[in-house]
């Protein structure tokens, strides 16, 4: 504990999990996850995942972390996900170049990096990011064999700026000063 940071705490977020204090409709939210201090001292995630993504969710009480983490450009985000479609180069250049959509030019570095049947498994690596992002970027581009929107199938978050996803799904832990140190200058 005296190694650890007083500011950040990482969950590895499951599907199935709003990121909300809390839901109208009774869904489980990640505070179902963490101990019931995480809720009661208003620790706030930097960022979102949408209910069926899962991946890294990182918290913090101090709105000037949560500010320079999530403002556009300040910190690069890394995703893995599985797409319905075949992805072609054309598909990499126009995501590397951007969507325009009404939430505004949606784009992302991608890498392919592995395919099984008709899916493609990919490295997504955005600066910010708008309301589902990266679904909304693929769901634009189009299959070129079938002509039908390409759909993420599963999207997982691996790392926020250098801190890299390294705890089993549905648990938590704090930060190590050290992490939050290179974390925070990067």
């Amino acid at each position: 504990m005296i190694n650890n940071s007083k500011k950040l705490l990482a969950l590895n977020k499951p599907k199935g999990y709003l990121v909300t204090r809390s839901d109208d409709l009774g869904r489980k939210t990640v505070y179902d996850l963490l101990p019931d201090w995480v809720f009661n001292d208003e620790w706030m995630p930097i960022g979102r995942l949408d209910l069926e993504s899962k991946g890294l969710l990182l918290f913090t009480t101090d709105g000037q972390i949560n500010n320079m983490l999530t403002k556009p450009k300040s910190c690069i985000k890394i995703y893995e996900i599985w797409v319905r479609g075949h992805i072609t180069e054309e598909h990499i250049i126009e995501a590397r170049r951007g969507i325009k959509s009404k939430y505004g030019l949606l784009k992302a570095n991608v890498k392919k990096i592995g395919m099984g049947g008709a899916k493609t498994k990919l490295r997504i690596e955005i600066d910010e990011g708008k309301n589902r992002h990266i679904r909304r970027l693929f769901g634009a581009l189009k299959d070129p064999k079938f002509g039908t929107p390409l759909k993420v199938l599963s999207l997982n978050r691996i790392s926020i700026g250098n801190f890299k996803l390294n705890i089993e799904l549905g648990k938590w832990r704090y930060l190590s000063l050290e992490e939050e140190k290179l974390l925070l200058k990067s």
